[in-house]
C-alpha cells in the first residue's frame, strides 16, 4: 500500500529523536539522490535528458565533486556541457548582433527603434542565462519528496495518536521547516485540526528553544576559567545544533545516523 510505504520514512524519522525530523528527511533524500546520479542512473537515457536539460546547482555540483566518482560526475558534465554549449551559442549569437547595433547608436539614437531592440534583445538573453544557470535537477526531486513527506506527516498527524504523542513529546522542528509545515496545514487541515496543531507546535518549539539557549549559553561559559572544571553536559555541539535549528540542517553530524 503506498500509504504504509510513505509512512514509513516519516515513522522511522520521528523515531531518530533529532532537532528536525523534516530536516533527516530532506537530507536522506539528498544523499539517495546524489548516489543516483552517480551510479548506473547516469547512463539512463531520460535521467540524462533532464541532467543536460537543467543541469544541478553549485551547492549539488559540489556534493556529487566530494563523493569520490569523477568518471560519473564527468559523465553527467559531458552532455550537459553540449547542450549547454548549444543553448549559449544561440544566446552569443543574440548578443553579439545587439552589440553591433548598440555599438553604432550614439546617446541621441538610443531611443531609435534599433537600439530598442538591442536593448531588449540584451534583457531576454540575460534572462535566458538566469534560467539555464537557476535550475537544479536535485533540487527540483528534493522538493518533490518534501512536498510528498509534509502531507504524509499531516496524514499521521491527524490519524496516528502514537505520533502525535511522540510530535508533541519531541524536540521540534527547525524554523525553516516549522513555516513550511505551517503553510502545507494551513491547506490540508481543517480550522479546529490546525489550531490544535499550532497549539502543540509552538509549545514544543518555545521549550526546545529555551533548551537550545540554555546549551549555547552554557557552551560559552566553558571557556571562562572560572567553569573550567564544570561539566560541558549537552553544550558540546551546542553551536551546531543551534544553527540547525535556526537555519535547517547544514553543519555537524548528519541527521540520520546510519548516514
Amino acid at each position: 500500500m503506498r500509504y504504509h510505504i510513505d509512512t514509513i520514512p516519516v515513522w522511522d524519522a520521528m523515531k531518530l529523536d533529532g532537532e528536525c525530523l523534516l530536516c533527516a528527511l530532506e537530507r536522506k533524500t539528498e544523499l539517495g539522490e546524489a548516489e543516483r546520479y552517480l551510479g548506473a542512473s547516469v547512463m539512463e537515457p531520460d535521467t540524462r535528458v533532464q541532467v543536460n536539460e537543467k543541469g544541478f546547482c553549485r551547492h549539488h555540483h559540489a556534493m556529487l565533486y566530494g563523493m569520490s566518482n569523477r568518471l560519473g560526475h564527468a559523465l553527467m558534465l559531458e552532455s550537459h556541457m553540449i547542450e549547454t554549449r548549444e543553448r549559449t551559442e544561440k544566446i552569443y549569437k543574440k548578443l553579439e548582433k545587439a552589440a553591433g547595433t548598440l555599438k553604432e547608436t550614439g546617446l541621441a539614437g538610443r531611443l531609435g527603434g534599433k537600439a530598442k531592440g538591442a536593448d531588449a534583445a540584451v534583457r531576454e538573453s540575460i534572462e535566458e542565462l538566469d534560467r539555464m544557470t537557476g535550475s537544479c535537477l536535485m533540487c527540483e526531486t528534493i522538493e518533490e519528496n518534501m512536498e510528498r513527506y509534509l502531507h504524509t506527516f499531516l496524514h499521521l498527524y491527524r490519524n496516528d495518536s502514537d505520533f502525535r504523542s511522540r510530535l508533541a513529546a519531541g524536540k521540534g522542528l527547525c524554523l525553516p521547516h516549522m513555516g513550511r509545515l505551517l503553510k502545507a496545514a494551513a491547506k490540508e487541515l481543517a480550522p479546529k485540526e490546525l489550531g490544535e496543531l499550532i497549539t502543540m507546535l509552538t509549545r514544543v518549539e518555545k521549550q526546545n528553544m529555551d533548551r537550545m539557549q540554555e546549551d549555547i549559553s552554557w557552551f560559552i561559559k566553558k571557556f571562562d576559567y572560572r567553569y573550567e572544571k564544570e561539566s560541558w553536559g549537552n553544550s558540546k555541539d551546542a553551536v551546531e545544533r543551534t544553527v540547525n535549528k535556526v537555519r535547517g540542517w547544514c553543519v555537524g553530524k548528519e541527521p540520520n545516523p546510519e548516514d
